[in-house]
């Protein structure tokens, strides 16, 4: 088999950091009641007529079998004495604020990667430490202190073994790959435990005789270059310690969303009209606040079936009023041949189109 002379760049020093069962965590910290409780962030299955999904669980309720994407009538036939709490997004959102004003005491190369997980580059940062060890302590004292809320941390040389890292000792865990360790760390690992190897990818490496992160050591390159592409490359590199992304604290931003699920469906077109006058203001408050302007609209629509519908309008000047970004999600609406009998699930609008110095911002 041909060998790749590989360099592994390990000057950088990466955290990453992964809140703790999030959503849940947020609401047994405000409601003590909660506390120590199978808590499922979802609406209950009951008032619902069985439909929602989990969005995410406490420790609790993972204890049952109950996790994140699953379906909530799943969970209780899991755990009926569960406490389903629907989501509450904008608080959230705010508490996840509060978190990254806490990451940036440190460093202000912080990549959020989600709601409740960041990459922070820590190479050089604004306690002049050389530990990223010590300033990952310090920010999980800081979240704990101050929020009320336990975090788990990875920190190695790169984003890849940092994300793997931060899942290794869950909740409230710190784990250190130092690049000594790195491939033997790897090596032991299952695949499913490598961040980017999902449900498709798995099998058809299984099928290769691939199931660890030793078997991906060994395999031929070529074959997984072969198989899947650059992400075949990418994977062999990765299971050799090697990840050359860098954290990217400023995304350029390319579109403004606003979109809402319905337990209860929408049927009159009227009734889904109002929805768009809300979701319209809710757009244009967000734009406002980062001084944009789009020119291109865009609709979704799911019916009850799931059968979803995404339609884009393209305008002759940028917009930002709630008014006009309504005005074009009418029109948009207006053209659909709406199947008022089915009811609607969930709407959305998007305004894209912006400006090259305009950054990516999904809300959800």
């Amino acid at each position: 088999m041909l060998t790749f002379p590989l360099k592994v760049d390990e000057s950088r020093k990466i955290i990453h950091i992964d809140m703790d069962a999030f959503f849940a965590s947020v609401e047994q910290r405000d409601n003590p009641r909660l506390k120590g409780k199978p808590v499922v962030i979802a609406r209950n299955p009951m008032e619902t007529g069985g439909r929602g999904v989990v969005s995410t669980c406490s420790y609790e309720a993972r204890e049952f079998g109950i996790h994140s994407a699953m379906s909530a009538k799943e969970a209780f036939d899991l755990c009926p004495q569960a406490i389903f709490v629907p989501g509450n997004y904008e608080k959230y959102q705010a508490v996840s604020q509060q978190v990254r004003e806490i990451f940036h005491r440190y460093t202000d190369e912080v990549e959020a990667a989600s709601i409740d997980e960041a990459y922070l580059d820590v190479t050089e940062n604004k306690i002049g430490s050389q530990s990223a060890i010590k300033i990952a302590k310090l920010i999980q004292r800081d979240i704990y202190q101050e929020l009320q809320l336990t975090c788990s941390a990875g920190v190695s040389y790169n984003k890849f073994l940092a994300k793997i890292a931060s899942d290794y000792q869950k909740p409230q865990g710190l784990t250190t790959v130092l690049p000594q360790e790195a491939k033997d760390f790897l090596a032991q690992l299952p695949l499913k435990k490598f961040h980017g190897v999902g449900k498709a990818t798995l099998p058809k490496l299984e099928e290769m005789g691939i199931k660890t992160g030793a078997e991906l050591q060994k395999a031929n390159p070529l074959d997984l270059a072969e198989r899947f592409g650059v992400f075949g490359w990418e994977l062999y590199l990765k299971a050799n310690g090697i990840h050359e992304a860098k954290v990217k604290s400023h995304r350029e931003r390319k579109s403004i969303g606003k979109e809402r699920t319905y337990g209860k469906l929408i049927y009159r077109a009227e009734d889904v009209k109002g929805e768009l006058k809300k979701l319209s203001e809710m757009v244009a408050k967000a734009m406002a606040g980062h001084e944009q302007s789009g020119d291109i609209v865009i609709l979704k629509l799911r019916y009850s079936d799931f059968t979803t519908i995404t339609k884009r309008k393209s305008l002759l000047a940028k917009i930002n009023q709630a008014e006009d970004i309504l005005r074009e999600a009418e029109q948009i609406f207006d053209e659909l041949d709406y199947n008022e009998a089915l009811g609607v699930r969930l709407l959305g609008i998007t305004v894209t189109g912006f400006s090259p110095k305009s950054e990516v911002l999904d809300i959800q």
